[in-house]
């Protein structure tokens, strides 16, 4: 130590508190606000916010916080949540496996304990009282794809660098430890003037290229080929690739339903969505009978199959992933998707592409809504979401909540560049609120508040009473967010699995339309509507201040208890064969 300075901070060139290194990466990584809540272990920390040009949130619990992180990253990239040791970030875990199992990169920086805390076991609050301070960090390393304790002053630059590298490559939650005391600590600046590399590493030349020529051998042999595009495509960042490939070729093109919105639906190849015994027969026949489909960024789960319904064979089916490609039956480690894609579109043979139409969709503003809506008509499931694609815009962030908003919105037909939000794969009923918010915040921080997109939120009103909280948040900041709150009395998805009359599928009776103004919204901020007919839907939706009016707008929308979606039902229905089977 030289005058209270030691060596390795003197020889710095420019030296900066840690803190300020670390946001100021977050925003050079393009996150521009932080959801979370503050606890006395980070609370310094989040002085340095502002310096970094971040914007803090102030969630109302962790939880929703985490959902909302997930749903920021979703539009913006990647998002940030920052949590207190222990109760904090326990209390955000749910949300961030559910970011790790769907693949949404979300940085997650816990305060914690001073490191003379933690080395002499100090029996601190928000401890388990047994002197492991470590214990929280391994619970949530099976969540993450790196995790990071800041404990040596010498080393926090490069873990800092490495983690947000991960995050963005792996596309995978991190897990920053950050110690009260490693806060105000120097690390080297001159860091801060070199971005750290996103770019994902290339493939190895030559296997590449075999992979590429294996590919294109099928492809200009098969006579029915197909494209189907899942969640990964999304978040690994190839749907230039994707769209070049379809745009060259003109193959026929489906999604996922977690795949949904992943392609321009307005484009003359695009099919629909292929979830197999639950797709349109059109959708079903064209896939199932092609001899060729080129599956990309694949996660073939209970729900994203209708109950694992796929009808495909190994033996023509090309399969393209972020880590690893497998063409019929041969796996190729390391051999990752974007590269290939690129390669195969520079290298196909046209001449040798057969293209088949894809099934015909109707035309956007024709498809069928049944009788004439009058005031005594219900709103059934499967009007409503034929129908909604008429109300919805270019450039829409459409958000759906598990339950009947997931499967119902595969029957509606987007305008382009509509982004479709859902958690399919997880599945934690209460996502899509936070998300919700996550994903308006995200785009008025790209566009500002005036050009922000639209965010419309279809929720469950049993989902919605888990994190309703987070509405607050939303008229706080001023998002632009349009809600469907579909009143069914209960949870749905839960009565088609398994007991329709229990008393445990029931929920209280909310007064929905009263929660904007409960949290905090006003007339100019706020404006809330009830409709329980077809004809006061078309009239809502006719509405020109309903559709252009900014802020807050919160629909309290009826349909009949035990009415869903045929996709739901479906996949409910096996959902309950398989719980119930014993070998």
């Amino acid at each position: 130590m030289t005058n209270g300075v030691d060596i390795r901070t003197k020889n710095l060139k420019k030296p900066v508190d840690v803190a300020e290194y670390l946001f100021t990466r977050l925003h050079q990584i393009g996150i521009r606000s932080v959801h979370g809540l503050p606890g006395d272990f980070n609370l310094v920390a989040l002085d340095y916010l502002p310096k970094a040009g971040l914007k803090w949130v102030g969630n109302c619990n962790e939880l929703n916080a985490a959902y909302a992180a997930d749903g920021y990253a979703r539009v913006k990239g990647i998002g940030a949540i920052v949590t207190t040791f222990g109760v904090g970030e326990l209390s955000a875990v749910n949300g961030l496996a559910g970011a790790y199992s769907e693949h949404v990169p979300v940085v997650h920086i816990v305060g914690c304990p001073s490191t003379v805390s933690q080395r002499s076991g100090l029996l601190l609050h928000h401890t388990l009282g047994n002197g492991d301070f470590n214990v929280f960090a391994n619970m949530s390393a099976a969540i993450s794809c790196a995790v990071a304790k800041l404990n040596d002053p010498a080393e926090i630059a490069t873990q800092i660098d490495h983690a947000l590298r991960e995050c963005w490559l792996r596309s995978r939650p991190v897990y920053i430890m950050f110690p009260t005391d490693m806060v105000e600590k120097k690390v080297e600046g001159e860091r801060l003037e070199t971005p750290i590399d996103l770019n994902e590493p290339s493939n190895e030349a030559d296997r590449e290229d075999y992979v590429v020529d294996v590919v294109l051998k099928y492809l200009h042999a098969a006579q029915r080929p197909i494209v189907l595009v899942d969640a990964c495509a999304i978040r690994h960042r190839v749907l230039d690739e994707v769209h070049d490939l379809i745009d060259k070729t003109q193959l026929p093109v489906f999604v996922t339903p977690m795949g949904k919105g992943g392609i321009n639906e307005t484009h003359p190849s695009y099919g629909g969505v292929y979830a197999g015994s639950a797709s349109a027969p059109g959708v079903k026949d064209m896939v199932e009978g092609s001899d060729l489909v080129i599956s990309i960024g694949a996660l073939k789960s209970d729900f994203n199959t209708a109950g694992f319904s796929y009808r495909l064979s190994q033996l023509t089916s090309v399969d393209l992933h972020s880590d690893h490609c497998t063409v019929r039956y041969s796996e190729y480690p390391g051999v990752r998707m974007k590269g290939v894609l690129r390669k195969v579109v520079e290298r196909l043979d046209m001449s040798q592409i057969k293209v088949q139409a894809p099934p015909r969709f109707p035309e956007m503003g024709t498809t069928p809504i049944g009788d004439t809506p009058a005031s005594e008509a219900v709103i059934k499931q499967n009007w409503f979401w034929a129908r909604i694609d008429q109300f919805l815009r270019e450039n829409d962030i459409v958000v759906t909540e598990t339950g009947t908003a997931n499967f119902g919105i595969w029957a509606t037909r987007f305008p382009a560049n509509v982004m479709s939000l859902n958690q399919t794969l997880w599945g934690s009923i209460g996502w899509a609120v936070g998300a919700c918010q996550g994903a308006a915040l995200a785009t008025q921080d790209m566009a500002g508040p005036e050009k922000a997109r639209r965010t419309i939120l279809f929720e469950g009103d049993g989902s919605l009473q888990l994190t309703a909280q987070e509405i607050s948040t939303m008229i706080r900041h001023r998002l632009d967010v349009i809600i469907f709150v579909i009143c069914n009395d209960g949870y749905t998805i839960e009565r088609f699995i398994h007991g329709m009359d229990e008393a445990y599928n029931d929920i209280a009776a909310w007064r929905y339309k009263d929660l904007p103004a409960v949290f905090g919204g006003n007339e100019d901020a706020v404006k809330s509507y009830v409709v329980r007919t077809r004809a006061e839907v078309e009239k809502l939706l006719a509405d020109k201040d309903f559709n252009d009016r900014k802020g807050l707008r919160f629909v309290e929308l009826y349909m009949p208890r035990e009415d869903a979606p045929k996709s739901l039902m479906l996949t409910a229905e096996a959902s309950a064969k398989r719980n119930a089977m014993t070998e």
